[in-house]
């Protein structure tokens, strides 16, 4: 038997309005991680952040191995059966419990490196959700071959306001860092049990000739690629923790994580769903090369200004956001901003590598991007945290046009088609973060109480930047064109993949 996917004449239609709901829901997801952030850095200490960041640093890389790839790997495929699915399903939950047992034994490894006795019961703990991902994982891959991403979205933002609301009464008990323990476990737990729920498909007992070798090498290479991507990234807090303590490490880790957060959600939104339809649409070279390019000038075009705004007015956001107590992350914040501006125009071109089935190419460049960044964060470690601050950011700034060039090479996609989509949104986004200086600096000089700079940049912002990008860059057409195909309903069709 094969399991439905979705019609290609309404990959279109279905494409936008799952990558509208994860919008959406990343918004609200955002709103909620970042209201989680503003009671947990007035409930906890820097220390109780430092803590748990010692262990995720870690123990994040083993959650990489709890789906294998494999949920990828299902929905990258053109066609999959009840077998196939079922035999990954059973491949995923007995990795996930090997993982969690791994866990408890490496908890006292984790003790011994960081000479910290607290951290055995967390490392034990956090390896829980291992479990509950392994479980999910098919479940969910079912849903993204479907461009269900609408039933999706409704998922992830209920399951984060149950896990971050458990990990703001656990903190507001006086629990300390066991409330950040607290919300990273109870997510995956709600998600898989909404999925299980929701999907209503139940895996049959798995079976030794159901075909799977070519999706367990695709799944190898993408969790390959995710375990040098994950270490990579996570370089700079591990040695940072190691070297200079947990105090260090807890102002730099929250002020990477508060910067990460807004283009992490987006890239997560509208990430899944390009994927998705253009694994569907594959073999149609112009389709895919329009698809691609309309998913790419929309991530780009909500992750650039963010990202500008973020590193001009960092001190105004890292006071509003967090409190004056955290004033030292600022600058962290600022010097930061330059990996996120890369990650933001390189990140999308990760959909166009695996779902045109180039996922060796992109493992390649995962080594490369490795060895670069990882010299840069240990020039910069006897600095401090603003040493690898500054030495991550000038790694990834010099990474940048090779991994364009060696991501675009082979495709029908050029440089220029890139740097077309790309530079409207660059220019909108530095024109309207210079007059929300303007604003700020006219702002400052009147006396006004400590929020009204941030509101008034933000509003010059929020205002700014679209009349630039939708009438000056002329971008109008685009977005009118997409909100047209939204609202028309796509044909009925039986089809199935």
């Amino acid at each position: 038997m094969t399991l439905a996917a979705v019609d290609t004449h309404d990959i279109k239609w279905m494409a936008l309005r799952g990558g509208l709901a994860k919008l959406i829901g990343q918004g609200g997801n955002f709103a909620l991680r970042l209201g989680f952030m503003v009671a947990a850095a007035r409930l906890l200490e820097p220390e109780d952040f430092g803590l748990v960041a010692m262990v995720t640093v870690v123990t994040a890389v083993l959650d990489l191995f709890a789906t294998a790839g494999l949920s990828s790997a299902a929905v990258q495929r053109p066609t999959i059966n009840q077998a196939q699915i079922s035999t990954l399903f059973w491949i995923n939950l007995l990795v996930g419990v090997m993982l969690g047992v791994v866990c408890l034994f490496i908890a006292p490894l984790v003790v011994a490196f960081y000479h910290e006795p607290r951290l055995f019961w967390v490392t034990a703990a956090i390896g829980i959700g291992f479990i509950f991902n392994a479980a999910g994982a098919q479940h969910v891959a079912m849903l993204q071959r479907r461009l269900r991403y609408v039933t999706l979205a409704a998922i992830e933002f209920s399951c984060q306001f149950v896990s971050l609301g458990t990990g703001v009464i656990v903190a507001f008990l006086g629990y300390r860092y066991w409330a950040l323990v607290a919300a990273a476990v109870s997510l995956p737990a709600c998600i898989t049990v909404c999925v299980w729920v929701t999907n209503a498909w139940i895996p049959s007992l798995p079976r030794r000739n159901a075909d799977i070798w070519s999706l367990l090498h695709f799944g190898g290479t993408i969790t390959l690629n995710a375990v040098v991507s994950y270490a990579t990234y996570n370089f700079d807090k591990f040695v940072l923790g190691r070297v200079w303590g947990a105090n260090a490490l807890g102002y730099y880790g929250v002020a990477s994580q508060l910067i990460n957060i807004p283009t992490s959600n987006l890239n997560t939104a509208v990430g899944g769903v390009m994927f998705s339809a253009l694994s569907r649409v594959q073999h149609d070279v112009e389709r895919f090369k329009r698809y691609f390019l309309a998913g790419y000038s929309l991530n780009i075009s909500l992750t650039l200004p963010i990202t500008i705004f973020s590193a001009v007015f960092a001190d105004d956001i890292i006071f509003v956001v967090l409190g004056p107590k955290w004033t030292d992350a600022a600058g962290l914040f600022r010097l930061l901003t330059p990996t996120v501006l890369v990650f933001g125009i390189v990140n999308p071109l990760g959909w166009l590598l695996w779902s045109s089935g180039r996922h060796v190419r992109s493992l390649q460049l995962s080594f490369l991007i490795a060895v670069v960044v990882i010299a840069g964060c240990l020039i910069g470690l006897p600095y401090g945290a603003r040493g690898v601050a500054m030495g991550f950011s000038a790694a990834m700034l010099l990474l940048l046009l090779p991994i364009v060039v060696w991501c675009l090479h082979g495709t029908n996609i050029s440089l220029i088609d890139l740097l077309r989509t790309a530079g409207r949104p660059l220019v909108s986004a530095l024109v309207a973060t210079a007059l929300a200086f303007v604003a700020d600096y006219y702002l400052s000089s009147q006396p006004h109480f400590e929020f009204v700079p941030f509101v008034g940049e933000a509003v010059v912002m929020a205002i700014v930047y679209p009349c630039m990008l939708l009438f000056v860059m002329g971008q109008k057409q685009f977005y009118f064109d997409l909100l047209k195909t939204f609202i028309k309903s796509p044909a009925p069709s039986s089809d199935t993949a």
